[in-house]
């Protein structure tokens, strides 16, 4: 029990050192990845640590079910995110949201006419930038763009342009086998859509390419395939 409890955490510990090698140069100094901890981890996610640190969180139980590849560009989804800039952050607005309401109950009972719309003000003004937080068509055009660099970051590591592709749509489709949550797995269905015409923009693209430069063509031709 003992021998097998050691050699899981080995195994853990070498695919969090792998991962790790899988960020790019610019990213590595402050940019950590750990285990998720917790009951019913998301998959793969990151968070802001400090001002100066991110850190990348898996559910190392479920990462081990998917393959290598598809691995990796989940793994390069949450970089780009990062690169973005589009991880959610701990703000004020919560905390402006009860003081706005607090306050407003106050004013209401003392009957002070200009705090009661100050109070009024402040919390419809956090509860509007908290709909603009989690506004779900805005979180879906950040993940699809996130999907868009995955596959640039692929490249960049060796990938060809279909491998890339592939893996990634082969990852979101086991994703969404594995999602009971409808709005969930809505979204996933929605990048993995995204991700279908992307791939059939650079199918165009290359062939457009290859027509012009005959010489060229026959490796060109060969370079992205539409993913199923």
């Amino acid at each position: 029990m003992t021998s097998y409890a050691a050699s899981t955490a080995r195994s853990e510990m070498s695919e969090l050192r792998r991962l790790k090698g899988l960020l790019p140069p610019e990213l590595q100094s402050w940019v950590v990845v750990e285990a998720a901890t917790g009951v019913n981890p998301p998959l793969i996610t990151c968070e802001e640590l400090g001002k100066d640190e991110v850190e990348i969180q898996i559910d190392l139980a479920r990462w081990d079910q998917f393959a290598l590849d598809q691995r990796n560009l989940l793994f390069w989804h949450e970089v780009a995110r990062i690169q973005n800039d589009t991880i959610p952050r701990d703000g004020w607005e919560m905390a402006a949201l009860a003081i706005g309401l607090g306050g407003a109950v106050g004013e209401l009972w003392v009957q002070d006419g200009l705090l009661l719309l100050l109070a009024l003000s402040l919390s419809g003004f956090a509860g509007w930038r908290l709909y603009v937080k989690n506004n779900g068509e805005k979180r879906l055009r950040e993940a699809i763009e996130a999907d868009e660099k995955a596959i640039a970051l692929a490249v960049r590591f060796g990938y060809s342009l279909p491998n890339a592709y592939k893996s990634l749509g082969s990852a979101l489709k086991t994703l969404i086998e594995q999602t009971p949550k409808k709005r969930q797995r809505s979204r996933y269905e929605s990048r993995l859509q995204s991700l279908r015409k992307s791939a059939a923009k650079a199918k165009a693209k290359l062939k457009t390419n290859a027509e012009s430069s005959p010489e060229a063509s026959g490796g060109r031709s060969r370079q992205i395939e539409t993913i199923e």
